[in-house]
Order: structure tokens, then C-alpha cells, then sequence
């Protein structure tokens, strides 16, 4: 059984697996940005524990993930409050394209970012 903290990795999730932080350096509602395999990745934790990433920037205006809220299990954009998915990436503007979204796992109390292969 999953953890509740957890993204679940799921089969199409195969990938490197990259320790990315601590569980404590990321704070309740909030995000961190990390360089993850040549990517910059947020990584969030739900008020409800829930820890995820998606991709770093958003791609209306390049907005710094990391540095908006988390809403739910949603991700706002600083810049122009559009909100991205934590499971799928999917933004809720219409006509805005969605972000990648990466499977997560949690051991102990390390963050891991499963990320594709190259």
C-alpha cells in the first residue's frame, strides 16, 4: 500500500531515481526548486502531507513554481495565479499548455524525484 505522503510511482514512471532534499526542507503549503538530472524541478508539500513534483517554471510566463502556493493538491504560479496539478501537471486555464509532472517517494526522510531516463 502506498503512503498517503507519497506521489505514487506507477508503471510508465520508470525513471532515475534522485534524492532531492530532506522531508523538513520543504514546509507545509510550500515548494522548493531543485536542479533534478538537468532539470529545474519544484517539490511541494500538501497541507495534508502530500508530497510532489512538477516541472519548475510555468510556461505562460516562466513564473517560479516553487515560489507559489499549493492550493489543495494544485500548485498557483506566482505570477498570474494559474494552478497545475499535482498527479497530472494539467493547468486550468484553457488554451495553457500543462507542466511535467514526476512521481515521488519518500524513504525515511529522503525526497526522492523519479526522473525519465535520457
Amino acid at each position: 500500500m502506498t503512503p498517503l505522503n507519497v506521489m505514487p510511482t506507477t508503471p510508465a514512471a520508470v525513471g532515475q531515481r534522485v534524492a532531492v532534499c530532506r522531508q523538513w526542507d520543504i514546509p507545509l503549503g510550500l515548494g522548493r526548486s531543485f536542479e533534478v538530472a538537468g532539470r529545474l524541478i519544484g517539490v511541494f508539500k500538501a497541507r495534508d502531507g502530500l508530497v510532489f513534483a512538477v516541472a519548475g517554471t510555468c510556461p505562460h510566463k516562466g513564473g517560479p513554481l516553487a515560489d507559489g502556493m499549493v492550493v489543495g493538491h494544485q500548485v498557483v504560479c506566482p505570477l498570474h495565479a494559474f494552478r497545475f496539478e499535482a498527479r497530472t501537471g494539467t493547468c486550468d486555464q484553457p488554451g495553457v499548455c500543462g507542466i511535467a509532472a514526476y512521481p515521488v517517494e519518500v524513504t525515511g526522510d529522503t525526497v526522492y524525484v523519479i526522473v525519465p531516463s535520457a
